[in-house]
């Protein structure tokens, strides 16, 4: 699979945050909201501080091995399983919900982003190892976000009434939306090879967790990558004294609430804590914890618990009780012997106000790491790029400020104008040096000519090139398409579109390609010319 890359900031795209840019350029205002540099030094002084704090990894072992049970993974994964059980094995991770079929096409960056990562870190530091991991949040209980995809312009959904953690719904009728998308898949390549795959992975008797970490397992298993999935009392237990903090005495809270309102003075505050940052979950349920007048309630149900009872309750069922963004990354961390985590803007922007928390826990702070962005230009698109003469930063840039820099640099009457615009500037000159030399005060109404004349001037502008971008009617179009087709629905292509119909043409190379392109550390934004 051939291609070409090519790299700008991530500014000139004009689709990340303040904070996130900052954040790659380590402005001065943002350092007290972070622990480790986004560098290799910054690495190394988290791999330090990681070294002097344990992590269970006996249950983290046991536990990935049962996930494990039903899936046929490599031999490399197995590997990196047992080797968690070695204390100078650290793991480089990125975290996302249970999004049916992968969801955006930046999860695919994001997975890939943490393999060639540990990779790199593997050949600076072979006296250790370090294993990729993809933390699935399938505790997640927005529906609405996790259950469609976007393919070819059509917003596909999966209907189900279930309600509850996505991760544990069964996927009965993704099979209906599987036959939905087969004809458009089908025609390609890899198509039908797709198809089974996820008809195997979301097949009658599975959970949607269970399903994507055997889809993840599939996509990226010739890389070591380790899924993760964090819904498991055993990985809970370990959390029983934050949560009956959070429960009791509120600590998150007011910590958060104070980074976030220093934060907030000069950027969005990506969370707004709780005074309980958990949810009470089962089966078909997870809803909020509220305390009201001395009782936890379960909100919108009627589930009570004195606080003896909720003490109870936690101690002999802590599966039951799952964090909200404030908790949910101290609970990776405290269960993985994790170094970096690699986010999006919106996870940089809420790691940003969590490390107070990790300080008074005790639980090591991560180097956070932006994740890396691309967007893929196919043959065709990349063929208007040329004969429009665009360059990389253009394919950001508004239609009409690209037709008008065309019309201005192929319009003979725009080249007239400016020659003509040109003289009239030195005719005022000429006539106010005259003017000036009888008089000095009629300069000013020479002044006064000018700036009407080149206002007339500016009007005629104007109309004419109201009047020029009729004739470039056809390169108008070509933009539009363009744009149509690289910002789907207006949005960043891999905030919209889902990784199927790629991989469906190009196979395993689509990925491997994605990984061939990624850097390690990564401060600018990717466009992929496909050949």
């Amino acid at each position: 699979m051939n291609y070409t890359p090519e790299w700008i900031p991530f500014e000139a795209t004009h689709a990340f945050s303040s904070l996130s840019v900052n954040y790659l350029h380590q402005n001065v205002d943002l350092q007290p909201f972070y622990e480790h540099a986004p560098a290799y030094e910054g690495i190394q002084h988290s791999i330090a501080a990681r070294s002097s704090s344990k992590v269970n990894r006996t249950v983290l072992v046991a536990t990935l091995l049962r996930q494990y049970e039903k899936v046929s993974t490599t031999e490399l994964v197995k590997a990196n399983i047992q080797k968690l059980a070695e204390e100078n094995t650290f793991t480089v991770c990125t975290a996302h919900q249970p999004n049916i079929f992968t969801g955006y096409l930046y999860l695919v960056y994001k997975i890939v982003h943490v393999i060639k990562l540990a990779a790199d870190l593997q050949q600076r530091y072979p006296d250790k190892n370090f294993v990729p991991v993809f933390y699935m949040g399938s505790e997640d209980n927005d529906l609405e976000e996790l259950n469609h995809i976007y393919l070819n312009g059509d917003n596909l959904v999966w209907q189900t009434d279930q309600r509850g953690a996505v991760g544990r719904m069964q996927t009965t009728g993704v099979d209906k939306l599987i036959d939905q998308i087969s004809g458009q898949l089908s025609v390609h390549k890899f198509g039908a090879e797709l198809i089974m795959l996820l008809k195997d992975c979301y097949r009658k008797g599975n959970t949607i967790q269970d399903a994507t970490l055997q889809l993840t397992d599939a996509l990226f298993n010739r890389y070591g990558l380790v899924v993760l999935i964090a819904d498991h009392p055993d990985f809970k237990r370990q959390m029983i004294p934050v949560f009956e903090d959070d429960l009791f005495r509120h600590t998150a809270f007011s910590l958060v609430k104070e980074t976030a309102d220093v934060l907030s003075q000069n950027y969005h505050a990506q969370v707004n804590p709780r005074e309980i940052n958990l949810f009470y979950m089962s089966d078909n349920l997870r809803e909020r914890i509220v305390e009201e007048d001395g009782i936890f309630r379960v909100n919108n149900t009627d589930i009570r618990f004195s606080p003896e009872e909720m003490k109870e309750e936690l101690r002999q069922h802590p599966e039951r009780f799952s964090p909200n963004v404030v908790l949910r990354g101290l609970y990776q961390e405290t269960i993985l012997p994790n170094i970096v985590f690699v986010g999006g803007g919106g996870e940089v922007a809420y790691w940003m106000e969590l490390k107070s928390v990790f300080k008074h826990y005790g639980v090591p702070y991560p180097v956070v790491l932006l994740r890396n962005s691309f967007l893929l230009v196919n043959r065709d698109a990349g063929l208007l790029v040329k004969k429009l003469s665009l360059d990389a930063e253009d394919l950001f840039k508004d239609v009409n400020v690209l037709l008008k820099r065309i019309v201005q640099a192929n319009s003979k009457l725009q080249l007239a104008l400016a020659e003509e615009q040109q003289a009239l500037a030195e005719l005022y000159t000429h006539i106010e040096s005259v003017a000036g030399a009888v008089d000095i005060t009629l300069n000013k109404h020479v002044k006064s000519l000018h700036a009407k004349a080149v206002s007339g001037l500016q009007v005629l502008e104007k109309k004419l090139m109201k009047a020029e971008k009729k004739k470039f009617e056809a390169q108008q179009h070509q933009l539009q398409k363009l744009k149509s087709y690289l910002f789907p629905a207006h949005s960043l292509q891999e905030r919209k579109e889902n990784m199927l119909p790629w991989y469906a043409q190009y196979g395993p190379s689509f990925i491997d390609m994605v990984y061939e392109a990624s850097p390690a550390l990564a401060k600018e934004f990717g466009i992929l010319k496909l050949d």
